[in-house]
């Protein structure tokens, strides 16, 4: 493995940490209804448990308003359930043979938590990012200690892995911030 190998890998690495962020942010519940917020919710499914989106169908029926048409009739009882069971604070209503899941405007206390777990996932997110620098870090070091890289390489190497580091840390902060500005607008 050479030193371009060690600094794209931490690179996709530290990609794969953001994709996760973002996808964990999209999770955060703000004060308009989107689908994205149901696709965790698991269904027990014949005995196993599914993702939500697996077993029915999601659509927007208003801004506040989320539709889930089961594909099987029999599972509306376990859908509706699987989603009121969920740590999301929805109330679904059956509507024949359809779900209706209205989301609730977010009080001002209930958007305080959403930002306070928006930072705490971008903390993770950091904390990934951090342990993958160290992991390449301590690549170039055995690299340099095995002699297939030299002490010049190993501090140019530290440091580029530094920038990367510090440009994927930003990066985490901008997610952060414009997602914590869309859950304060009320």
């Amino acid at each position: 493995m050479s030193l371009a190998d060690v600094k794209k890998n931490a690179q996709d690495r530290m990609i794969k940490s953001i994709e996760t962020l973002k996808a964990d942010l999209a999770k955060v519940r703000t004060g308009r209804a989107h689908t994205g917020i149901l696709d965790h919710v698991m269904v027990d499914y014949y005995g196993s448990p599914t993702a939500l989106p697996q077993v029915a169908n999601l659509t927007l029926i208003d801004a506040r308003t989320i539709g889930v048409q089961p594909w099987e009739k029999k599972m509306l009882a376990a859908i509706e359930k699987a989603i009121r069971e969920s740590d999301l604070g929805l109330n679904p209503s059956s509507f024949g043979e359809m779900i209706r899941v209205p989301t609730p405007a977010l009080t001002e206390e209930r958007r305080k938590e959403m930002v306070k777990l928006c930072k705490s996932e971008a903390e993770d997110a950091k904390i990934a990012v951090r342990n993958i620098r160290r992991d390449a870090n301590e690549q170039v070091k055995k690299m340099v200690k095995d002699k297939t890289a030299s002490e010049d390489d190993e501090r140019r190497s530290a440091d580029e892995i530094q920038k990367l580091t510090d440009k994927f840390v930003a990066d985490i902060d901008k997610l952060v911030a414009e997602k914590e500005k869309e859950v304060l607008t009320v």
